[in-house]
């Protein structure tokens, strides 16, 4: 055993020093969410009459429950803060563990740094075990930084430290799973798409379940519904991590089995040989072949959410019906149950198209990792132009997201029609469609950031990361319109409204050709892999 694990300290300290500083955004956003919350809910709501009316809007807007779990107490900072990061930091921390467990195993064998580091004094064990390290580490610096931070800012020690415990546990768990997907995937994007695509999956189950208050087994088998059940500010149960660590440890053991059984550079899932001879004989083919695994997966992945949030749509009466504070404000004659209904479709198919415009984003950095493995250099070497290279792209950045808002937003239209909540096919339909000039105007901001200044790639995500929040999080702290309007998913019109303002489509898609002009125009004129 101490052969397998031998040059593992060395190494650790090396990836703390050359990678951990990678884990910092992700301590900063966590800890900035966290604190944030319990400064600004004081000033936003001081009084528990605006409190209640904000668990009102909450309870009367379903598909919020979905993204931050249950808002168990809202008349404290601490519950507030307890409702609006727990999901939301959890599923922050788990991303940059999933990424740092990946980064240091199966990217290491894709770009040859793995067999460089075994040609020295290294066991086979060593970097698996560095990788688990590095995200553990980072996980617990995250949540003692956010923990910290929070309660100086005002919140309660005892309640912002376990709020911040759940994020190093997700951050545990994740890594952990990571570390197994790293063995399965045949590459290091395989192996992250299978961790987040986990991920995914889990957040949104725990959110369904909660929401349509399902039995309570259905919360306990999903590991993201510990973290929930923790319940900081509002009991402070800290026994629920222990389950967290159990399945961590359960997860490590079995990625060191299945490293033990696989071949050095190969998953256990192997990859299917391609054709003996290219089948794609133009740019367009080209750029389909090389996403047409992801292209698949989300499509898979959309039918799905279709699903279930179709079936969400279907119980939305029943839900609205069953909280107390809505009732009261519906017998009040404040709103209408169809208007409800019709916020809670707009709000839902926003999400849809929040999560619709990622895949869009990914294909654009497709197209800048093909650029900096000199893949793209020796097609527009030929006769093809780099403008018709980049145009099959950008086709498929913008053409993918709006097929998988329509697929979703067809069985959601289709379960919703078929219940008795008010809300015709056509309607939810044609809601959908209005969704998609908001998602093509998230998807052209990485288009221009590829284009015209791939060096801060990162910022490809900023679109997303910006319609999310103003979406989701906005309202909730009452900011101005103009702020709010800064994402392109506030200008979608509710369909079924008399007035519907059809305007705003028309602006967001200038936009649009605006990110998308600035991309062709940068992607002509600079350097290949600059």
């Amino acid at each position: 055993m101490s052969t397998a694990v031998a040059g593992t300290a060395p190494l650790l300290r090396a990836s703390m020093e050359h990678d951990g500083r990678r884990m910092a955004p992700w301590i900063v956003i966590v800890t900035a969410l966290s604190a944030s919350s319990v400064l600004v809910y004081p000033l936003i709501f001081p009084e528990q009459q605006e409190r209640a009316a904000l668990a009102t809007a909450i309870g009367a807007n379903p598909a919020l429950g979905l993204i931050f779990g249950p808002a168990f107490d809202l008349s404290t900072t601490d519950g507030f803060n307890a409702w609006r990061s727990l999901a939301l930091g959890g599923f922050l921390a788990a991303l940059g563990a999933i990424f740092a467990v990946t980064r240091a195993t199966r990217a290491q064998e894709d770009s040859g740094q793995a067999e460089l580091l075994a040609s020295g004094v290294l066991g086979r064990a060593g970097r698996l075990l560095a990788g688990v390290g590095l995200a553990m580490i980072g996980s617990v610096m995250l949540g003692v930084v956010c923990g910290v931070v929070t309660a100086l800012c005002g919140g309660d020690w005892g309640s912002s430290l376990l709020l911040a415990a759940t994020f190093t546990a997700m951050g545990w768990m994740f890594a952990a799973v990571a570390a197994v997907t790293a063995q399965l995937g045949s590459d290091s994007r395989t192996a992250n798409s299978m961790a987040v695509g986990t991920l995914g999956a889990l957040f949104l189950l725990r959110g369904f379940a909660y929401s349509v208050d399902a039995p309570a087994w259905t919360v306990w088998i999903n590991p993201l519904g510990w973290m929930t059940e923790t319940r900081p500010a509002n009991g402070d149960r800290w026994w629920p991590l222990w389950y967290a660590l159990a399945l961590s440890l359960v997860l490590i053991g079995v990625a060191f089995a299945l490293q033990a059984r696989r071949d050095f550079g190969q998953g256990i899932i192997a990859p299917r040989p391609g054709p003996s001879r290219g089948r794609a004989r133009t740019t367009w083919r080209l750029v389909l072949r090389l996403n047409r695994g992801p292209v698949i997966t989300w499509a898979v992945a959309f039918v799905a959410l279709g699903v279930v949030f179709g079936f969400f749509a279907t119980s939305i009466t029943d839900i609205l019906g069953e909280n107390s504070a809505v009732a009261h404000v519906l017998a009040a004659g404040a709103t209408t149950p169809d208007a409800l209904v019709s916020a809670f479709l707009v709000t839902i198919l926003s999400l849809v198209g929040i999560i619709a415009s990622i895949p869009g984003v990914q294909i654009m950095l497709r197209l800048r990792t093909e650029e900096l493995e000199d893949r793209v250099e020796p097609v527009v070497a030929t006769k093809v132009r780099r403008r018709r290279y980049f145009a099959g792209n950008v086709v498929l950045a913008l053409a993918a997201p709006a097929v998988y808002v329509l697929i979703a937003g067809m069985l959601i239209a289709t379960l919703a029609a078929t219940a008795d909540i008010g809300v015709e096919f056509g309607d939810a339909l044609v809601q959908a469609a209005a969704t998609v000039p908001a998602v093509w105007t998230v998807v052209a901001v990485s288009v221009a950031v590829v284009g015209a200044r791939p060096v801060v790639s990162l910022v490809a995500w900023l679109g997303v990361l910006v319609s999310f929040v103003l979406t989701l999080l906005g309202p909730t702290f009452k900011l101005w319109d103009w702020v709010l309007a800064i994402s392109p998913y506030w200008h979608i019109p509710n369909v079924t409204a008399a007035d519907a303002d059809w305007l705003g489509l028309v602006w967001i898609s200038l936009v649009t050709a605006l990110f998308v002009a600035i991309g062709f125009a940068g992607f002509r004129r600079r350097d290949l892999a600059r």
